[in-house]
């Protein structure tokens, strides 16, 4: 039984699309659950305690380092694909050129999704930073009906 199943693992990985399904199930899986949790009230501040003493040095801390992250990743990822262009462009077989090519593809690529990631992350920052501010003083910021709101008056 025991060997079946090493075996079965085995075939599993050697599928790449499998792999690849298995990846997004399982944080499709994670999602889910968080979404339910949070959804549930399992990460709500139940009290009006002031968090501001704690976040604000963090937020704080998270915006003074874009900046600079932003600098070394554009210039990392700039001396690292002229790196790759010259190895590509000094590649004389036609199988290290394709081999090199696509590693200077990947790595473009690669930059390119980190350098949006962290402007999103600089963008991000200051609704993330409001919201959380506001469901801390209690102003929960997901809007709920009220019995109030549902009663009419003829």
């Amino acid at each position: 039984m025991k060997n079946k199943v090493m075996e079965m693992v085995k075939r599993f990985q050697s599928n790449p699309k499998a792999v690849i399904i298995a990846k997004v199930v399982a944080v499709a899986v994670i999602s889910a659950i968080a979404a339910f949790a949070y959804s549930t009230g399992a990460f709500a501040a139940q009290t009006s305690v002031d968090f501001s003493g704690v976040t604000n040095p963090i937020v704080g801390l998270i915006d003074s380092l874009v900046n600079p992250l932003l600098a070394i990743v554009g210039a990392g990822g700039t001396i690292f694909c002229i790196m790759l262009g010259v190895k590509y462009a000094t590649a004389e077989e036609p199988q290290e050129k394709e081999k090199r090519k696509q590693a200077l593809k990947t790595a473009i690529i690669g930059f390119f999704l980190i350098f949006i990631l962290v402007v999103a992350l600089k963008a991000s920052i200051g609704p993330m930073s409001t919201w959380m501010n506001n469901n801390i003083k209690g102003k929960n910021a997901t809007p709920s009906i009220s019995e109030d709101d549902t009663t009419q008056t003829p």
